[in-house]
């Protein structure tokens, strides 16, 4: 297996060799770390990247590797066995079979459950309706269907879960990939109000003109340069369902960062909550109170916010309703802080505008935004930019 993964790293395009491996081995013998999947992972990390641009290509090729093994959970109680989260068998349910198939109800509900579960059970369970398991239609495990339920291990089949039990890897957006048009710059140029700003290191050439032409002799003006004064502040939703958006987000990501001058970005994952982030590789260990966010950056500031609003309802609705963790507020109270701080604030949705009527989650976030709303589209934009610089 370890040779395997070795190849698989040289396919990806890091640079590895014999040496690696070997030092590799010889740690594992040495006994340096606990025969975990998690420390596994950081060692052989530590030994095989050279360079932290390598690390998302690396966790990549872990991933695909050695599938199915990490069990690592954010709160450290109760761990699942990793064997129980394999899926040997994966159940197809038709259109009318799931829509029998029954829900807890309520989100209390479904968390006393998981609760009452993890007490009874003591044994993999494969299929079914009601222990944790793989397949089947019960609310908890993976590879199954229920429309209401907590995916622990596994991956994302039917995108249903309204929290899940795994800690999962994100990587940012790269503001630097060129762009594959220059509409998106075009459209963001909507967003413009000039002022001359600092230093006066640009030469002013009607004013050197009048002032040599006035004085008789050369007379040489300076100004400060003439940048857009608009301030942005740009949140963008990564990880899960904007998986496949990626490269349309990093187009507009690379694009507003070409544009504005005076702009700051931060990360979230389906709705902002009490913190956020700007590097997703720590977004656990280096998060940003949203409180500070609201403090630093004045009312003066536009608000773009970038995402598939595509989530289960109880995490804008619901304390402790995130996917991911467990939050002290409701999405709902944050959205409003954010709009109540930035009123000049808009929402950009890569997912086409006829899907948006088939997710109760869209509906709920396009009310907390007043309907200001706008496909991640050229006219989406256009439109996003209109109403940012809406006088009010």
């Amino acid at each position: 297996m370890f040779l395997a993964f070795l190849d698989a790293l040289r396919a990806a395009g890091i640079p590895v060799g014999m040496k690696e491996h070997l030092i590799l081995l010889d740690a594992l013998r040495a006994e340096v770390i606990d025969r975990t999947p998690e420390q596994f992972y950081h060692l052989s990390r530590a030994i095989y990247i050279k360079d932290e641009a390598l690390f998302d290509r690396f966790d990549q090729v872990f991933a695909q590797v050695f599938k199915g093994l990490e069990t690592s959970f954010e709160d450290g109680r109760a761990a699942i066995p990793e064997e129980w989260l394999k899926a040997v068998a994966q159940r197809y349910l038709t259109p009318e079979e799931m829509a029998t198939v029954e829900t807890p109800g309520s989100w209390d509900a479904l968390m006393d459950t998981l609760r009452q579960r993890l007490e009874e059970q003591h044994g993999r369970h494969q299929g079914g309706s009601k222990w944790i398991g793989t397949g089947g239609t019960s609310p908890f495990g993976n590879s199954g269907y229920n429309p209401e339920g907590v995916r622990i291990g596994g991956e994302s089949v039917h995108r249903r879960a309204v929290k899940v039990w795994d800690q999962r890897v994100f990587r940012d957006l790269d503001n630097s990939r060129e762009l594959g048009t220059r509409n998106i710059k075009v459209a963001l140029r909507r967003l413009r109000r000039f002022a001359r700003e600092g230093a006066a290191d640009e030469l002013d050439v009607d004013a050197t003109i009048a002032g040599t032409a006035r004085r008789g002799w050369l007379d040489v003006a300076m100004r400060p340069e003439r940048r857009n004064a608009v301030k942005l502040l740009l949140f963008l939703d990564v990880g899960g369902s904007m998986d496949p958006h990626i490269r349309l987000c990093e187009e507009l990501f690379s694009a507003a960062t070409a544009e504005f001058r005076n702009q700051e970005f931060f990360y979230f994952h389906n709705c902002p909550y009490e913190g956020v982030w700007k590097d997703n590789r720590r977004r656990f260990q280096e998060r940003t109170p949203l409180w500070d966010v609201l403090h630093r950056y004045g009312h003066d500031y536009k608000l773009l916010l970038v995402g598939d609003a595509a989530m289960s309802p109880y995490e804008i609705s619901h304390a402790g309703g995130s996917v991911e963790h467990m939050n002290e507020e409701a999405g709902a109270v944050w959205m409003r802080r954010l709009t109540a701080t930035y009123p000049a604030a808009a929402w950009l949705n890569p997912l086409p505008v006829v899907q948006w009527g088939y997710t109760a989650s869209i509906a709920m976030m396009r009310e907390l935004m007043g309907d200001r709303m706008y496909p991640l589209t050229l006219d989406g934009i256009d439109a996003a930019m209109r109403e940012l610089t809406r006088k009010r």
